[in-house]
């Protein structure tokens, strides 16, 4: 069996995707977005994270249809809020959509633009980010990111896999060059420490970096 049946498998047996989320994911398709969301056990592994932590301000560079968003708004503390940022307001407006029929827009504040110039307008400190958004600027986005983040804050930077091309030496793209330099800060900066790790499934071959701010 391979890796997205597995996939498949289990978030039927483990319940990862409901309704709202369904409906999220069918309202993104409908309006011709990329079907690029994280999968549906990614998206409850967020949101499971946001609850372990006790996450009571969350940072989303990339909000795409809003399936990520909801799943990390469901995992905030009581009073908590998910910030999150899209480039295009065409799926900024899918993505409300999704969320206010999921019933979490008192939980969510959406912003519209560019990642790097909203961010030095967001203040922090965030508990936890979640990076999906350019990668090409994810170092420059990461660096922004870890001055608004609590000692013991959560970062993750998603997509650093891409079928494996970030090992190739001979694979070289604006994607690839954001995400090289983002694992090289994660690996420099002094105030984090991170590890990467490889995913299979409905996704395919790809990976996160998983990084916490030192206290």
């Amino acid at each position: 069996m391979d890796a997205a049946a597995v996939d498949i498998h289990l978030d039927a047996v483990l319940g990862a995707e409901d309704d709202a989320l369904r409906a999220a994911a069918e309202r993104a398709r409908a309006a011709g977005l990329p079907e690029i969301a994280v999968s549906p056990l990614q998206g409850l592994w967020l949101g499971l994270l946001a609850r372990a932590i006790g996450a009571r301000r969350v940072l989303e560079l990339g909000t795409l249809g809003g399936y990520s968003t909801i799943c990390l708004a469901r995992g905030v503390a009581d009073g908590g809020t998910v910030t999150t940022v899209e480039l295009r307001d065409e799926y900024a407006a899918v993505a409300g959509e999704s969320i206010a029929a999921a019933g979490l827009s008192e939980r969510v504040a959406q912003r519209v633009g560019p990642a790097l110039d909203v961010l030095p307008t967001l203040d922090g400190p965030f508990d936890l980010a979640f990076l999906d958004a350019d990668k090409a600027t994810m170092d420059q986005q990461l660096r922004l990111t870890l001055d608004r983040m609590r000692p013991g804050g959560v970062v993750i930077c998603d997509n650093v896999v891409r079928d494996g091309r970030v090992a190739d030496p001979e694979q070289d793209d604006a994607s690839l060059r954001g995400i090289r330099a983002a694992l090289q800060i994660l690996r420099d900066d002094p105030r984090i420490d991170a590890t990467a790790l490889q995913t299979v499934g409905l996704k395919g071959h790809d990976g996160f970096a998983f990084g916490v701010l030192r206290s």
